[in-house]
C-alpha cells in the first residue's frame, strides 16, 4: 500500500502557501511545550510506522469538555492531557518513525451541522501544522463532517488539495448510520475517484455509548461490535465492491467480525485458495487491519487464518497504548520475523 497525494499546480501552491502562512501561529496553536519537542532519533527508512495515533487540538478537547459536562466523553481524561512533546517522545521509545494521525470517538459529530463542520475544519488544520512542524514524524487522516454529505465532499476537497492529507480516518457510524447507509455514497464516490486511503475507527453508537451494560466499559464490547456492523454494512450493502480504488483500514485488527455469521461455510480448503472476486472473503482480505488492540496471539493467529500477512499494518492506539507495548505483544503472537517486518513497515 502506497500513500500519496496528488494535485494540480494551483491547489498545491495554495496548500504551501497555508501552511507557510501557519509558521507564526504555530507556538501558541501547539499545546505547551510541543513546539520545543526534540525530533525523534529514529533514522529514516528503519522504525516503525503506526496508523493508529490519536492527537486532540485544544479547540477539539474544550468542545467535547463541554459535552462530557452534560454526559460522560469515553476517553476525556486523556485528551485533556495529551501533548505533542509527550506524542514525539513515545514514538521515539516505541521506534515509530512516522504516525498517521487520526481523531478517536467521539469524533466531531453531536448534533448540530454548523458546529461539526467548524471542528472537523480546526481539527484538519491543527494536524497539517503537526505534520509541517514536524516533518517526516506525521502523516494526516482527515476528519470529515458526516453525516453531512454536502460539507463532506467539501473538505475532502480542502483536505487533500489545500493541505495535503494522506487520507482520511472516519468512525464506524454516525448518528446510527454505518457506513455502508446509501445517504453515503457520493462520499465513496469521491474517495473512489481519489484513490484514497481510508481508515476506520470503532465508535459506539447511540444506544451503548457509555453506560449500556453498568460497570463495562463500551471499550470491552461495543466499540469492536459496531466495527463489524460498518464491516457488514460495507460488504453486504456494495459499497467496499463499488469502490475498489480505496484502500482501507480497519482498526483493531476488524474488532469482533471474525465473531460473526459473515464468514461460515469457509472451510480450510477456501481459506487457502484465492477468494471468488464476487465472495464476501475477496473484500475482507483486500482490507487493510492495524494491530491495536489486537497484539497477541488470538487477534493475530484468526487474523492470519483469514488474510494473508500483507494486510496487517502496525497501530497503537496512543495515548492509550504505547506503542513499545504493542510491539512487545506482537513479538510473542507467534509471528515470524518476516511477519513482524511487514507488520511494523513493509505493509505501509
Amino acid at each position: 500500500m502506497t500513500l500519496h497525494t496528488s494535485c494540480h499546480h494551483d491547489a498545491c501552491h495554495g496548500r504551501r502557501h497555508f501552511i507557510g502562512s501557519l509558521g507564526a501561529l504555530a507556538a501558541s496553536a501547539l499545546l505547551p511545550g510541543a513546539a520545543g519537542a526534540a525530533q525523534a532519533a529514529v533514522g529514516p527508512g528503519s522504525g516503525r510506522i503506526d496508523f493508529h495515533h490519536h492527537y486532540f487540538s485544544p479547540a477539539w478537547v474544550r468542545l467535547v469538555e463541554s459535552k462530557h459536562r452534560i454526559k460522560p466523553v469515553l476517553g476525556f481524561d486523556q485528551f485533556k492531557i495529551w501533548t505533542i512533546a509527550q506524542d514525539l517522545e513515545a514514538m521515539d521509545r516505541g521506534n515509530v518513525e512516522k504516525a498517521f494521525l487520526s481523531v478517536t470517538q467521539p469524533g466531531v459529530w453531536f448534533g448540530d451541522a454548523a458546529e461539526t463542520r467548524t471542528a472537523a475544519r480546526e481539527l484538519n488544520e491543527f494536524a497539517a501544522r503537526m505534520k509541517s512542524d514536524h516533518r517526516g514524524r506525521y502523516g494526516q487522516f482527515a476528519v470529515l463532517p458526516l453525516p453531512d454529505v454536502d460539507a463532506t465532499l467539501r473538505e475532502i476537497e480542502y483536505a487533500f488539495d489545500t493541505l495535503g492529507a494522506d487520507g482520511v480516518g472516519l468512525l464506524s457510524s454516525y448518528d446510527d448510520k454505518w457506513l455502508g447507509d446509501k445517504s453515503f455514497a457520493p462520499v465513496w464516490a469521491e474517495l473512489n475517484r481519489r484513490k484514497a486511503v481510508v481508515y476506520i475507527h470503532a465508535t459506539a453508537p447511540g444506544c451503548c455509548s457509555w453506560d449500556f451494560q453498568p460497570g463495562i466499559l463500551p471499550t470491552f464490547i461495543e466499540l469492536g461490535s459496531d466495527l463489524a456492523r460498518a464491516m457488514v454494512s460495507m460488504v453486504q450493502g456494495g459499497t467496499a465492491k463499488a469502490t475498489p480504488a480505496i484502500r482501507y483500514i480497519w482498526s483493531h485488527g476488524g474488532g469482533s467480525i471474525w465473531a460473526q455469521r459473515f464468514l461460515v461455510g469457509e472451510s480450510t480448503a477456501s481459506l487457502a485458495r484465492e477468494a471468488p472476486a464476487d465472495s464476501r472473503l475477496y473484500q475482507f482480505r483486500r482490507f487493510f487491519y492495524d494491530t491495536a488492540a489486537a497484539a497477541d496471539a488470538i487477534h493475530m493467529g484468526i487474523l492470519k487464518l483469514v488474510v494473508p500477512p500483507t494486510q496487517i499494518v502496525f497501530g497503537s492506539d496512543f495515548p492509550w497504548v504505547e506503542p513499545v507495548k504493542i510491539a512487545a505483544g506482537l513479538e510473542s503472537s507467534g509471528l515470524t520475523p518476516q511477519d513482524l517486518q511487514a507488520v511494523y513497515r513493509d505493509n505501509a
